[in-house]
């Protein structure tokens, strides 16, 4: 269970960087951590539940098209987190499109690498 909370909390400070870099994506909420929060716990349930069954299933599609089936994969996914959070708890991130989650994810992955790095995880 620790180790969910840290990893919970290393996707929050991520999405939270990437909100602040970002000027597609718009944090909805009051006050900005809980639609962080809220955000990144819906990623970090879909990351690690149904994210690696669609992606093995989609692989050979996405190695047919050269990566742009993992691209539009991940852009449902952040759609998926935002709609969820929002309409479970009222506060979340709205991702502006297509590229802008596609930024978004590259942000992510960098942050939370040198997040996770600090943190041991």
């Amino acid at each position: 269970m620790t180790r969910f909370l840290i990893r919970w909390l290393v996707m929050t400070i991520a999405v939270a960087v990437t909100v602040l870099i970002l000027p597609g994506m718009h944090v909805i909420g009051d006050p900005p951590i809980f639609g962080f929060a809220a955000f990144a716990l819906f990623m970090a349930l879909i990351n690690a539940s149904i994210k690696p069954i669609v992606h093995l299933l989609a692989l050979p599609f996405s190695i047919l098209s050269l990566g742009l089936v993992a691209l539009i994969i991940n852009w449902l996914f952040m759609r998926l987190a935002s709609w969820l959070a929002i309409g479970i708890f009222g506060v979340g991130v709205d991702v502006g499109g297509f590229w802008w989650s596609v930024f978004a994810s590259i942000i992510i992955a960098i942050v939370s690498s040198i997040a996770a790095s600090i943190t041991g995880e």
